[in-house]
């Protein structure tokens, strides 16, 4: 007869990674702690990180990501956010406009390898957030 694996094995995994997920938010995005990203990933993963979220950080410098909801199951954490920020640096070839989004909508599934973020895909509401700034798309 197959023995089935303690619940509390999958639920510690589960923390664990959601963990990871609130660590990625609180450090990386609203603390701009880039180094960060070299504990929490692979590096291939850090090193695409790096390359999205600069970018993104520099023109809006007070960006703050809120966690709404996450979800974990397996080697995937899902994540639901917010995101707010005032656009003060050229984003997309704009110019700054000063202008403030708020509470834009963001889901990423996140995988896991050995502990650490091995990939990231996700949905950003990306024509609310240009609305908001007063951007045409």
């Amino acid at each position: 007869m197959k023995t089935m694996p303690a619940p509390m094995t999958a639920a510690r995994t589960d923390r664990y990674e959601t963990a990871v997920v609130r660590r990625l938010v609180d450090e990386v995005m609203n603390e701009r702690r880039l180094d960060v990203l070299d504990e929490l990933c692979t590096p291939s993963m850090a090193r695409r990180w790096r390359r999205w979220v600069a970018p993104f950080q520099a023109p809006f410098p007070d960006m703050r990501m809120e966690i709404v909801q996450l979800v974990a199951e397996g080697d995937t954490v899902v994540g639901r956010f917010t995101c707010s920020a005032t656009h003060t640096g050229e984003w997309r070839g704009h110019a700054a406009t000063g202008r403030r989004f708020e509470n834009v909508e963001e889901v990423y599934f996140f995988s896991f390898q050995e502990g650490r973020i091995a990939g990231a895909w996700g949905l950003e509401d990306t024509l609310d957030r240009m609305r908001q700034l007063g951007l045409e798309a």
